[in-house]
């Protein structure tokens, strides 16, 4: 990805405003050059969009942080697995019998706890 590819954010929309309207008091735009322009910086997306804006004039112009490229993880070496949904939903269910038998034999409603923990577990082992 090249540097002009990256995507911009409000801070540096508004950077460029401000330098528009700092060409736009020096006499190097006109008003409606100026209103033109303006309208292009709000729909920019990329820092491309705002070098395209400022190619025909001096400085100064739009300046960006150095970005760091993103290290994405070797996907070969981290292993991830998901349970099927009709898996998760069985072992959700055999819980809830089980909370149910529990509840006749030991005669408190704290086993069907086990029930929210037991879906707690199965939604992070299929995150992993």
């Amino acid at each position: 990805m090249s540097e002009r590819d990256i995507r911009i954010g409000d801070a540096e929309r508004e950077q460029a405003l401000e330098l528009l309207g700092t060409h736009l008091g020096e006499g190097r735009l006109t008003v409606d050059e100026f209103g033109e322009r303006s309208a292009r910086v709000a729909t920019a997306k990329t820092r491309g969009d705002l070098y395209a804006l400022f190619s025909d004039l001096p400085a100064p112009r739009p300046t960006f942080s150095l970005v760091e490229p993103v290290v994405s993880p070797d996907v070969s070496v981290r292993r991830t697995f998901e349970l099927d949904p009709r898996v998760n939903s069985a072992i959700v269910s055999a819980v809830a019998l089980a909370c149910v038998v529990l509840f006749f034999v030991a005669k408190t409603p704290l086993v069907f706890l086990l029930i929210p923990v037991a879906m707690l577990l199965v939604g992070r082992m299929g995150r992993r």
